[in-house]
C-alpha cells in the first residue's frame, strides 16, 4: 500500500512566526507529529510519503504515486483539511481523516471515505483490518483509552528535517484537571497516561541518531499531570543528556501548580528544560473559580510565575478574555498582570467554546450558543452570548493585544524576564555558523536601525551582555518573535474589527442579544 501522509495549512495564527521563523531559514514552527506516529502504528511494509503543506505544495506526482490519503489535523487547520479530501477525491483516491478536528467534529468530514477517529493505536488496527476485508469506507472509534507505553517510535524519517524549528515528542496524554473551556480532557481523558522512560529516551535517541540537535518541543498539554512518573522519566533523562553533552533544549507546557515542587523545577533545569507554557488564562479568581480552573487560585499567580522564572524556566503563557462575570476592565487588568510579572510572550485569545468541553454543553443548554463552530484562531470572535456586551470584550482584547506587544514595552519585559532567569545551566552561546549569523544580521537591521523602538533594542542589549552574558543568544531569540508579533496585532485589530461590525449589523437585523441574561 502506498500511503500519502498530508499536514493541512495553518492559518496565520499568534504561533505561525513566519517572519521570525524567515531569519533562520525555516518553514514551519513543528512537525505533524501525530501524522508521523500513524506512519509507526501503520503496518511497517507499507511505503510512506509525507507533504506537510506548511513546508511545500503537494506534487503532482505524489498524488498520482498513492494509493490511499490519509489527512489529520486540528480545528484551526478545517479550511484547508476540508480541501484536501476534495483534492483526493477529485482525483479518485481513497481518504482517511483522523486527528482532534475529524475527532470533536466527524460531520464535518463526512466526504471522507474512512473516519478514524480517537486514538490511533486502538482505531489503526480497526481500519486495516477494513482494508484487509476489501472495505470501502467505514468509521472507527471507541471510548478506550490506550495505554502510551506500547505507542512506536514516530517516523521521524518522513520528515523534512531543515524545514523546522523544533522537533515534537510525547511523554503522557491526559490532564487531570477539568477546566470547563479545555477540549483536552475531552479526548485525551482526565488521566494522565506516560510512556516509559526507556521508550521515551529510545526516541530521543533515535532523533539524536538521525542527526537532530536543537530545540525539541514536549508536546504534552500538561507535562506534570503525573509528577511521580515526570521525576522518573528526568532523573533518567539528566544522565543521558550529559552523556550526549546536551544536545537538546526542551520547551513544554504545565500546569501553574509547577511552582509549589522545587525537586521537579530543578530535575527539569538539570535536563536543559528552558521554557515552559503556563495556561493562566486571566488573574481575576472569580473568573477562575467559576471555570474551574482551581489549580490557578491556590496560590498568588505572581508569586508562582515569580518562583518558576527564578528556578530558571522561561515563561510564555496563555490568557482568555470573556469569561462568565467577568467585569469592566478584564483587557486592563490582564494588561497590568503580564508586565507586573514581565512575562515576554502572553497568548491572548477570546473565549470559544470549544466542541463537546463542559462549556460548550453549558451554554447550549442555556441557549447561548449562536454558532456552533470555533476555528481555535485568535482572529476570531466569541461564538456564543456572553455575560457583559461582545462589544466592549472585543474592543479590550484588541487593545490588550496592541499593548502587549507595542515594541518597547515587549523589549523592556524581555529585558526584565531574563535578569530573573539568571545564567542558563546548559546554554552553549551563539553558535558562529553561517546562518546564525545571519539571522543576527538582519535582526539587528530590522530591529536596531528600521523602527523607533531601535534605540530600546540597543540599550537593552547592552544591558544584557553586561550583566547575563550567557543568555544573550536566548535572549535575541525572544527579541526576534517581535517581527511577528509586531505584524500580527495589526492583523487581530483588522480581523477583530471586521467581524464586529458584521456582527453588530447582523444583531440589528435579528435576535442576537449582545449580552446573556444568565
Amino acid at each position: 500500500m502506498r500511503v500519502l501522509l498530508i499536514y493541512p495549512l495553518f492559518p496565520k495564527s499568534f504561533w505561525s512566526f513566519e517572519k521570525t521563523l524567515a531569519l533562520i531559514n525555516r518553514k514551519a514552527l513543528l512537525p505533524p507529529l501525530g501524522l508521523i506516529t500513524v506512519a509507526a502504528i501503520l503496518p511497517q511494509e507499507w511505503e510512506f510519503k509525507l507533504v506537510d503543506r506548511n513546508v511545500r505544495q503537494i506534487a503532482e506526482s505524489e498524488w498520482n504515486w498513492a494509493e490511499l490519503v490519509i489527512i489529520s489535523g486540528m480545528i484551526v487547520q478545517k479550511e484547508d483539511l476540508l480541501a484536501q479530501i476534495q483534492e483526493a477525491k477529485r482525483r479518485g483516491k481513497p481518504v482517511a481523516v483522523g486527528g482532534p478536528y475529524s475527532t470533536s467534529l466527524p460531520h464535518e468530514v463526512q466526504d471522507a471515505d474512512y473516519l478514524v477517529l480517537d486514538e490511533g493505536e486502538i482505531t489503526l488496527p480497526m481500519f486495516v483490518e477494513a482494508l484487509e476485508r476489501g472495505e470501502s469506507s467505514g468509521t472507527f472509534r471507541t471510548t478506550e483509552k490506550p495505554s502510551v507505553t506500547e505507542t512506536p517510535i514516530p517516523r521521524y524519517d518522513l520528515l523534512e528535517f531543515d524545514a523546522y524549528d523544533n522537533m515534537s515528542i510525547q511523554f503522557s496524554r491526559g490532564c487531570p484537571f477539568q477546566c470547563e473551556f479545555c477540549d483536552i480532557i475531552i479526548l485525551y481523558g482526565r488521566k494522565s497516561r506516560t510512556k516509559t522512560p526507556v521508550q521515551l529516551i529510545g526516541e530521543l535517541e533515535h532523533l539524536y541518531n538521525l542527526g537532530w540537535r536543537g530545540s525539541v518541543f514536549m508536546v504534552d498539554d500538561n507535562f506534570i499531570g503525573n509528577k511521580r512518573n515526570v521525576k522518573l522519566l528526568l532523573k533518567e533523562l539528566k544522565v543521558w543528556m550529559e552523556q550526549k553533552n546536551y544536545p537538546f533544549s526542551f520547551t513544554t507546557e504545565a500546569s501553574v501548580d509547577l511552582a509549589q515542587d522545587a525537586e521537579l523545577m530543578e530535575l527539569m533545569v538539570d535536563c536543559n528544560f528552558t521554557v515552559v507554557f503556563l495556561g493562566i488564562e486571566t488573574p481575576d479568581s472569580d473568573s477562575l473559580t467559576l471555570t474551574k480552573k482551581f489549580q490557578n487560585t491556590r496560590d498568588p499567580l505572581s508569586e508562582s510565575i515569580d518562583k518558576i522564572t527564578r528556578a530558571g524556566l522561561r515563561v510564555m503563557a496563555g490568557f482568555i478574555l470573556g469569561f462568565d462575570g467577568e467585569s469592566t476592565g478584564a483587557g486592563d487588568r490582564l494588561v497590568q498582570f503580564v508586565e507586573q510579572t514581565d512575562i515576554p510572550i502572553a497568548m491572548l485569545s477570546m473565549l470559544q467554546a470549544l466542541p463537546n468541553t463542559a462549556l460548550w454543553h453549558r451554554l447550549e443548554k442555556e441557549e447561548r450558543l449562536y454558532e456552533r463552530n470555533s476555528n481555535g484562531n485568535q482572529t476570531t470572535l466569541m461564538n456564543f452570548v456572553p455575560t457583559r456586551s461582545l462589544e466592549e470584550i472585543a474592543h479590550e482584547y484588541v487593545d490588550a493585544f496592541w499593548r502587549l506587544y507595542e515594541p518597547e514595552k515587549y523589549l523592556d519585559r524581555t529585558l526584565r524576564h531574563f535578569m530573573k532567569l539568571g545564567n542558563p545551566r546548559h546554554s552553549k552561546g551563539i553558535q558562529p555558523r553561517w546562518k546564525v549569523i545571519r539571522a543576527l544580521l538582519l535582526l539587528c537591521w530590522r530591529q536596531g536601525v528600521l523602527p523607533k523602538s531601535r534605540w530600546k533594542f540597543w540599550s537593552n542589549l547592552g544591558k544584557m551582555l553586561r550583566h547575563n552574558p550567557r543568555s544573550v543568544d536566548r535572549y535575541l531569540t525572544v527579541c526576534a518573535y517581535l517581527e511577528h508579533f509586531t505584524e500580527y496585532r495589526q492583523l487581530v485589530r483588522e480581523h477583530i474589527n471586521t467581524q464586529l461590525a458584521l456582527y453588530l449589523a447582523s444583531r440589528a437585523q435579528t435576535s442576537i442579544p449582545s449580552t446573556s441574561k444568565v
